[in-house]
């Protein structure tokens, strides 16, 4: 059964799924559409061969400046990376709040 995602998440919902997904074993990659990597975040530049490698169910969190064309391109990417989960970085590169961060609760 393939999961259902949204169509954008925002830097938390992006952090807080990244580190629930891949306690569950699925890769999640922020991907670079503009050369531009973000400070203090781990970035893959979008390259559509490379990409097509990576694990079937994997998710792919697109950005750009502002998140307008990531989202406009949603669709291009989702037929372009039919396995994987394609979603858009709400706001982009320019919400990103480089010192933002999730600490893990205690149990």
């Amino acid at each position: 059964m393939k999961r259902e995602f949204p169509n954008e998440w925002t830097q938390e919902e992006f952090l807080r799924n990244k580190i629930a997904l891949e306690k569950e074993g699925i890769k999640v990659l922020l991907i670079d559409t503009i050369l531009s990597p973000i400070a203090h975040a781990s970035t893959v530049t979008y390259n559509p061969v490379e990409l097509k490698e990576e694990a079937a169910g994997s998710v792919f969190v697109f950005y750009c400046d502002s998140g307008k064309a990531t989202m406009n391109r949603l669709e291009e990417y989702r037929k372009k990376f039919p396995q994987q989960h394609c979603i858009s970085l709400k706001g982009g590169r320019g919400y990103w709040r480089k010192h933002f961060q999730i600490l893990e609760e205690e149990k």
